[in-house]
């Protein structure tokens, strides 16, 4: 084979690799979008399912048990390799991304809290440490 046909043929094959690997993260569920449709779904939380609020973990824990009752949202996951409050910073920071409105009141190592919306009428996300390995996400209407 001629070096430059190897050149091309090497060239066609990598981006064959990438086009198929950005394909995938294009599939990866989005922590803003269900942050989002989580907290659009205020004050009832019971039109959301299990899955709705994965993709908030996923880049923290593979274990992530989220359950919707009639008056709040909650997940928890353990955290990957890392300690639970490096986690629970990058989750912080995730929602404030995700929630510009978001109102960031309370930032601690042990729990992270933000406030959305005008008193009576505010929904309430909390992230915090639940134990040594475990962090919980609450989503909750105050009205």
């Amino acid at each position: 084979m001629h070096p430059k046909s190897r050149s091309v043929v090497l060239a066609a094959l990598c981006c064959g690799v990438l086009a198929a690997t950005a394909a995938r993260a294009d599939d990866t569920p989005s922590p803003c979008d269900a942050l989002k449709r989580i907290v659009a779904a205020s004050p009832k939380f019971s039109s959301l399912t299990a899955m709705d609020g994965r993709p908030i973990a996923l880049s923290y824990g593979d274990d992530a048990q989220c359950a919707a009752s009639q008056t709040n949202y909650r997940c928890t996951w353990t955290p990957h390799g890392g300690s639970s409050a490096d986690a629970l910073q990058g989750v912080a920071a995730d929602i404030a991304a995700c929630l510009p409105d978001a109102v960031h009141d309370e930032n601690s190592p042990a729990r992270q809290h933000f406030s959305i919306g005008p008193r009576g009428s505010r929904t309430e996300v909390a992230a915090a440490q639940a134990g040594a390995n475990k962090l919980k996400l609450e989503i909750y209407a105050t009205r």
